[in-house]
């Protein structure tokens, strides 16, 4: 019996700094998030981070607390239940990090009879960060727990065109009734050297470079490369959306610690093009499927805090795609055809 497993970011199960402290401590002691050796990574995150971050990040949580609870598990929810009305097998949903956990949903789909499953990151591109560390998480599972199980999972799908698609038209929408003069990509950053590490020809990519040539040459790295696939997805909406190369700009937020990351910064640049001149900017979020403490707070506010600080007059934070109807439509495509042996 078949079914399928949505599998996203995760979230704190509460705003109480002890909560926030327990989903940080997960997400920052996975080796492919903070990929320093145990003990320094140990150091780091339960000797200095844990112990000052915490307090922070809940009262930014508290800002974008919903009354049904974390936004991007209420709207993943919503991506399921949706799903699930327009499919006759099991839809489940688990997070990497907090709950409900990747064992949780397998026992879940275990429960109903379920041998194959479908395992869909929800994310756009892929990153060691992010649908790597699913991957090898949930075959670890199934080793020790599932060995019945068999996997397929869903590839990255940032230049999908029915993606690229839902994307643009969410955007097209937002904007309808909106006046902007330049539209911002912003992805969630990751440490230069997770493209070095990704790159698995060993000598193609290189992350500091801003003119993102390497990015463009054809190579076998991009199947794995984050900064090309962001730089692609937001190629494709551009070219879908018929946007000016002067309407568009491509950044990355959410920085850690004092290594180099992936650049230009989404922070910085929101000042440069207030103090430059842009009274109107409107920001996209592609790395995420569904709203989260970086869309909704980083972006949406702090951001906007920024730019009107720095000289703007309006800020647009576009909604992500969370369970809109045509993203639905797509996703239950995907699965459909899946069932079908199409993928």
């Amino acid at each position: 019996m078949k079914g399928v497993l949505l599998i996203n970011l995760g979230s704190p199960d509460s705003t109480a700094t002890k909560d926030v402290k327990n989903y940080l401590g997960e997400f920052l002691m996975d080796e492919r998030v903070i990929d320093v050796p145990y003990l320094l990574r140990s150091f780091l995150v339960k000797g200095i981070i844990l112990n000052t971050r915490p307090k922070k990040s809940a009262k930014a949580y508290q800002k974008i607390w919903w009354d049904e609870g974390s936004p991007l598990i209420v709207l993943s929810e919503k991506l399921q239940e949706k799903i699930q009305q327009k499919t006759d097998i099991p839809i489940a949903l688990a997070m990497r990090y907090g709950n409900p956990s990747i064992k949780d949903g397998l026992e879940e789909l275990k429960g109903k009879g379920v041998t194959e499953v479908l395992l869909v990151p929800l994310y756009p591109q892929y990153a060691m960060a992010t649908t790597e560390t699913i991957l090898v998480l949930a075959e670890e599972l199934r080793k020790e727990f599932f060995p019945e199980m068999k996997y397929t999972y869903i590839p990255s799908f940032y230049n999908k065109k029915e993606y690229i698609k839902v994307l643009g038209d969410s955007i097209q929408r937002y904007l309808s009734d909106k006046k902007w003069d330049k539209i911002m990509f912003s992805y969630h950053g990751v440490p230069e050297r997770h493209i070095r590490k990704s790159d698995i020809t060993k000598s193609h990519c290189n992350p500091s470079d801003q003119t993102f040539q390497c990015c463009q040459n054809t190579s076998p790295a991009h199947q794995f490369c984050y900064k090309h696939q962001c730089y692609e997805t937001t190629r494709q909406v551009v070219e879908y959306l018929n946007l000016k190369p002067e309407q568009y700009f491509t950044t990355f937020q959410s920085r850690l610690g004092s290594d180099p990351w992936l650049q230009p910064y989404t922070d910085k640049t929101i000042e440069k093009f207030a103090e430059e001149g842009v009274e109107n900017l409107a920001v996209v979020t592609p790395a995420f499927v569904s709203d989260c403490l970086e869309t909704l707070e980083e972006i949406g506010m702090e951001g906007k805090e920024e730019f009107i600080e720095a000289g703007g007059k309006s800020f647009y934070a576009v909604p992500c795609i969370n369970d809109n109807d045509d993203w639905v439509d797509v996703m239950t495509t995907w699965i459909k055809n899946w069932q079908n042996h199409i993928i």
